[in-house]
């Protein structure tokens, strides 16, 4: 059988098929999704391993979660959203202080005419990767996933103005980072 036919043109069988637990077509679902899955998994690591450990956290995920998945949705949303909770896991299992509380973050600006626009996204991932694991984590569920601020105070156990500060913290660190002489 060619289950990436399936996956292309039936997604119900293909699904089905995941759902017996049939090696082939959890193959072809790993061999299609892993450049998707691994890009997120980089984001939110800070090593390789890391990453690669998270991106197999979240596949054992998927296919044990596979009979909660709901026709008609977006698969690949499915396992998105599959992924970046294995991530937000991850981080709440290995943050071990908390950063304090401000009241109030600034708006941070740049003196820098636009630093991003001359960096490559492996030196912005690199970058990203060796931000500490907070801050990593609120900028990728700020900036890449869209969560308010709200929402990723809900999701890490903190307030909304840590999320804000943390987040100002990450981009400074972000903008030090990327206009550094010979990055």
């Amino acid at each position: 059988m060619d289950y990436t036919i399936w996956l292309e043109n039936d997604e119900e069988r293909f699904v089905a098929a995941l759902r017996r637990g049939e090696r082939e077509a959890q193959r072809v679902l790993y061999e299609t999704y892993y450049g998707s899955l691994m890009a997120i998994c980089q984001r939110y690591s800070g090593t390789e391993d890391e990453a690669m450990d998270l991106l197999h956290e979240s596949f054992i995920k998927i296919f044990g979660k596979i009979n909660r998945y709901e026709s008609g949705t977006a698969l690949l949303a499915w396992m998105r959203r599959i992924t970046v909770n294995t991530a937000i896991d991850h981080y709440r299992r290995s943050v071990r202080r908390r950063t304090e509380d401000i009241e109030r973050a600034y708006q941070v600006s740049s003196d820098v005419p636009d630093v991003i626009s001359e960096c490559s996204a492996r030196e912005i991932l690199m970058a990203v990767q060796k931000l500490p694991p907070t801050y990593r984590t609120i900028f990728n569920l700020y900036v890449i996933e869209g969560y308010s601020h709200k929402e990723i105070a809900e999701q890490l156990s903190i307030t909304d103005s840590t999320s804000r500060s943390n987040l100002v913290k990450a981009r400074n660190k972000l903008q030090k980072a990327l206009s550094a002489p010979g990055r």
